[in-house]
C-alpha cells in the first residue's frame, strides 16, 4: 500500500490490533446502519475503495466519523493513495478474531 508522505512521515492513521479489541466494541461499531452499509459494500466489492465511492445518506463530516469508528474497531484499514483516503476491509483479521461475524452481517443485509 503506497501512502503519500507529508513532512517526511506517512499519512496513515493509527490502526488498532484486532486482537486487542473486544467483541463489544466491534458490535457497537456495527450497530449503526451507515457503518453496516460501509462494511457490506467493502465485503461485496472485494477490493479497497476511497471514502467517496459509496453514496452515503449522511454529510461528509458524518461519513468521516463513521469510517473512523470502523477503523478504531479494527474493521477497516485506511491509507492514502495520492489525496484519496482508501479503505480496506480487515476481513482476514476480523474472521480470525470473530469467526463468521462478517458473513452473518452480510447475510442479514441480503435478507433485508
Amino acid at each position: 500500500m503506497a501512502a503519500t508522505r507529508r513532512n517526511g512521515q506517512e499519512r496513515i492513521p493509527p490502526h488498532p490490533d484486532i486482537r486487542t479489541i473486544g467483541l463489544q466494541q466491534v458490535l457497537e461499531a456495527l450497530v449503526d446502519p451507515v457503518r453496516r452499509l460501509i462494511v457490506s459494500e467493502l465485503y461485496a466489492a472485494g477490493h479497497d475503495f476511497s471514502c467517496g465511492t459509496i453514496d452515503l445518506p449522511v454529510s461528509k463530516s458524518t461519513a468521516t466519523h463513521h469510517f473512523n469508528v470502523l477503523r478504531e474497531a479494527g474493521l477497516i484499514r485506511q491509507y492514502y493513495v495520492g489525496t484519496s483516503r482508501m479503505n480496506a476491509l480487515c476481513r482476514d483479521e476480523v474472521d480470525g478474531a470473530f469467526p463468521g461475524l462478517l458473513d452473518a452481517l452480510v447475510a442479514k443485509r441480503d435478507r433485508d
